[in-house]
This record gives structure tokens, sequence and C-alpha cells, in this order.
């Protein structure tokens, strides 16, 4: 028998191609460009998911709903300044900067800290930061979303080995009142950090008398006039702060786009009305007879409509009073009373006293004071003809705040590369919006230069439980803070 002749060719396992092929796929694959969505700034490299939504979209919308949760009522959400939740709040925060590498404590005006000092401990700190407390029946987002996008984009870098090549430090600061609602004085957290809170502040009592200074010491947290002062950050260590907010308005879901830069906040001011007449019975006093202070309080507040809707038909011109910020009033001047209260509330009962709060909003702060002389002044002379006792304190005021043109600019950029990293298109111009809404930028502005950024809200609806930020925007938000911190590596 001849012998056989060997094949031309040798016979390889099926498995040995498997492997070749996925070889050449891999290699293949590896020589074409990566996608500019995937793309990372720096070239930097970090692993499987460089969109990160595990952290900054998925983690995140977590525990917006997790601190959603934590209220003070079990029907709405309620968190006003030292209140249990409030402190339930802190604490958590406190957790996920942990979590994120991050040294933690609280201050003596409750507000929560988060830092890292980076490579250069000794250099100024990017302060990030919003507030954690909320009006009442409020949203999930307002405020939260600022706090865990900041914590959300330092976790990244933790993840990615990168937190400690930062080259300043790095702090969040979540302030503990920003809404004002408990105590009718908003930012009594960031204004200490800003130093500009005066140390009376801490006497202001609220409806159940507890004062500021008592509220803190229910939950140990001693703090007296000195301590106060001594709160104030130095501006020399501070290299700028940085807020991202939901807008609480409708421009970013009508162009589009989920992020916008913020270029200036309303100045605004908060007044309390009390009107005071004569107490009687319902059924029994003539009406050409009364002194009815709901009757006056009633007629003032739609006067501060007519104002405020029409300013040019009320205002006279002179040096304080310019033709051009009439016209900046007509464009930007809201007016609002939130709060309306009686004594003795009964229906059949002439109250004796009736109480109201007004927030007056413009961008021209020259332009709000007028409007605030033109409507006391007013209000006065309705009390005076209804021969009632009125009473007009100011309690809040805050000039408009101009966003520092260097830091939003970066800001600006940073925005655009999360969007176009989150997208892999160019995303056009990134808006920019002015606030109608005050923030604790308008206090820290005192302190450093600040920028803003807004992120787009349903229906601009806000201090609602309506209020809403899909979870692609929430990667959004945590995606342009990621990217500022990129250009400190």
């Amino acid at each position: 028998m001849a012998a056989s002749r060997p094949n031309s060719f040798v016979a390889v396992p099926d498995v040995f191609v498997s492997v070749l092929s996925f070889l050449l796929v891999i290699i293949i694959v590896a020589a074409l460009p990566l996608p500019h969505a995937l793309a990372s700034p720096n070239g930097l490299s970090e692993g499987a998911n460089l969109l990160h939504s595990e952290i900054l979209k998925d983690e995140a919308v977590a525990r917006l709903i997790d601190l959603g949760k934590v209220s003070d009522t079990e029907e709405y959400l309620e968190r006003t300044f030292q209140s249990p939740a409030s402190v339930r709040a802190g604490n958590l925060i406190r957790l996920w900067m942990e979590d994120a590498g991050l040294l933690t404590w609280a201050d003596q005006m409750g507000n929560v800290h988060g830092r890292h000092e980076g490579l250069n401990p000794s250099e100024k700190a990017l302060l990030i930061g919003s507030h954690l407390d909320t009006v009442i029946d409020a949203g999930k987002f307002d405020g939260a979303l600022g706090i865990i996008s900041a914590v959300s984009a330092l976790k990244v870098l933790k993840t990615r080995g990168m937190l400690g090549k930062l080259t300043r430090p790095v702090e969040v600061i979540a302030f503990s009142d920003e809404e004002g609602v408990r105590f009718q004085s908003t930012f009594l957290g960031s204004a200490a950090i800003a130093g500009v809170l005066p140390v009376s502040t801490l006497h202001v009592h609220d409806k159940s008398g507890v004062t500021v200074q008592g509220a803190l010491r229910k939950n140990s947290i001693e703090i007296t006039e000195q301590n106060l002062v001594q709160l104030k950050y130095d501006p020399d260590s501070v290299f700028g702060y940085i807020e991202v907010h939901i807008e609480q308005g409708p421009v970013l879901e009508t162009v589009g786009l989920p992020l916008g830069l913020v270029k200036g906040i309303a100045g605004q001011t908060r007044l309390r009305v009390t009107v005071k007449g004569s107490q009687g019975h319902a059924g029994t006093v003539p009406m050409k007879m009364r002194q009815d202070p709901m009757a006056a309080a009633a007629e003032m507040i739609v006067f501060m409509e007519s104002l405020c809707k029409q300013p040019q038909d009320y205002l006279s011109y002179d040096s304080q009073c310019t033709t051009s910020a009439v016209q900046s009033l007509a464009g930007s001047l809201v007016c609002t009373v939130g709060e309306i209260s009686t004594w003795p509330s009964a229906s059949n009962v002439i109250p004796g006293q009736v109480t109201f709060t007004v927030d007056v909003r413009a961008m021209d702060d020259l332009g709000r004071e007028a409007i605030i002389y033109e409507m006391s002044n007013r209000m006065y002379h309705i009390c005076d003809k209804r021969s009632v006792l009125c009473v007009i304190e100011r309690k809040h005021d805050a000039n408009g705040v101009a966003c520092d043109p260097e830091l939003s600019s970066k800001l600006k950029s940073a925005a655009y590369t999360a969007l176009k990293r989150l997208s892999g298109e160019n995303p056009g111009e990134v808006p920019v919006l002015m606030s109608g809404a005050g923030h604790d930028a308008m206090a820290m502005s005192h302190l450093t230069k600040v920028a803003m950024l807004f992120v787009r809200c349903r229906g601009g609806v806000s201090h609602s439980p309506a209020e809403h930020v899909s979870d692609d925007d929430v990667w959004a938000s945590g995606m342009a803070v990621l990217s500022f911190l990129e250009t400190l590596l």
C-alpha cells in the first residue's frame, strides 16, 4: 500500500479559527478613530464607560430620589433650616461626599462641606455648591441637583484615580438655608460663609418663637455672634464659586437644550406688611363704621399687581429713575404676595390684623428701589384712607449680581464639551440666560467671583411636586461639572 501523501494545508481546529477571527476584529476596531462622544479630554483613558452613566446618571438620579424622600412631613416634601429632616439630609449628603473621597464636616450654621486638597493645598480653592433646604410642598431637584451633580463628578475623578491630581483644592458646600422659609431671611448658609450675614440674624425668630441661634442649639450646634463672624472664608483663599441649578423657567425647554449659562441674577427685596384695624363682630358692625384690615390689604395687593404690570404708568422720571431703568423693569419686574395671615382668623369676626409678604424682583437695582418707594407710599395712603394702621418692614435685600465673565466662559466651554461628549455631535451655541430667581451665588458674589449653569426642567415648573428634570439632563449636568473639573487636572 502506497504511503499516504500529506495534505497541502494544515487543518486548524474551529476554536482556533474563532480566536483568530476575534483578534482580527480587535485589531481592526483599534485602528479606527474613537467617536467624539467617547473621546476623553487630556488624553485620559477611564475604561469601558467613558461617559460614566453609572455614576453621573443612574446613581445621581437614585440619590435625588432618596434625598427627595427626606422630609418633615409624609404628605409632601418640606425641609427647612435645622428641621429634623434637614439634619438627616445633611448627614446623608456627608456620606455621599465621603464616598466621593472628600473630607467632610458641618459648620456652625449647619452648612455641610466636602473637600479634597488636590496636589496643592495652598492654592486658592474652587467652591461648588447649592442648598439642601426646600420650600413647602417642594420638588426634589431645586438645590439638590447642584449638590449631587458636583459630588458625582468628583466621584468620577476618584474612580479614575485622578482626584489627587487636581491642581487646586475643590470644596462642595451644601448650604443649610437658601429659601428662607422658616425665618424669612434667605441665604443663611451662604451669607455666613461670604461674611455678609448680620449677627442680629441669630436672634430672628420663627412663627413658634424659636430663634436661629435656638434652632441650631436644639441640634447641639452652639453659635455666638463671634463664631458667626469667624465663619467667613478668607477671600484670598478662594478661586471662585460655581453653581449648577435647575432653570425654574421654560427657556431651555423652548430652545431644546439641557444646559444654559447664567449671565446674571435679578436683585430682590422681601417685605412684610402688617395692617391693623378694629376687630369686631361680622354681623353687628355696620359697613360704614368698619376699620377692616382685610379690605385694606386686598386693595393694597391689587394696587401692587397693577404697579408691577405697568410700572411706566406710575413711576416719575428723575436722576435716580431713568428711562432705561423703567424699560428694564418692564421686561424683568415681578411682584408676588406669597403668604397672608389674619388674626384672630375666624369666619364670623372682622380681623384685627392682617399680615402679608411681598416679594419684589428686578434686574435693575435702582428701578427696584423706585418700585418699592412708590409701592410703600401708595400702601400707606390706602391705610390712611381706610383709617387703619400700616407697617412695612424690609426683611431681605439682595442686589442684582453679574456673573464673572472669565469664570462663566470656562463654565460655558465645559457645558459645550459635556453636550458634545454625550451626543457625539456639535450641540451649537450654549444659551445664555438671566435668572429671575435668587440663588446662593448672590451671597457668594460678596466673597468671590461666581458663575452659574442652568439645567432644563420640564415646563419650567419649580417649587412644586411637578418639578422634573429628565435622567439624561441630570447626566448632562454632572458631565458639565466633570468637564469643568478636568480643566483643573
